[in-house]
């Protein structure tokens, strides 16, 4: 059985996502992006899940941003997949 221990989380900057993310350490990930990204919040969403299941949820969240925003990726997600 996988282990759950990949968290799901969003950067906002005000009441916009500017990044959709997974990590395994939520608190190294955010002290990462605050080094280059501009936003004021890091949430989690959700529950920890399996890596697969992460990886899906971002794909999917991603998707369903570019649906509402003519295409386009959050700010700083590079790729519909999260890289």
């Amino acid at each position: 059985m996988s282990k759950r221990n990949t968290y799901k989380y969003e950067l906002t900057k005000g009441n916009k996502v500017v990044y959709v993310g997974i990590t395994n350490n939520p608190g190294r990930r955010e002290a990462e992006h605050r080094q280059n990204k501009n936003f004021d919040k890091m949430k989690i969403v959700g529950n920890v899940s399996t890596l697969d299941g992460a990886s899906q949820w971002e794909t999917n969240r991603i998707q369903t941003y570019m649906n509402n925003h003519k295409g386009q990726t959050p700010l700083y997600n590079q790729n519909e997949h999260g890289k």
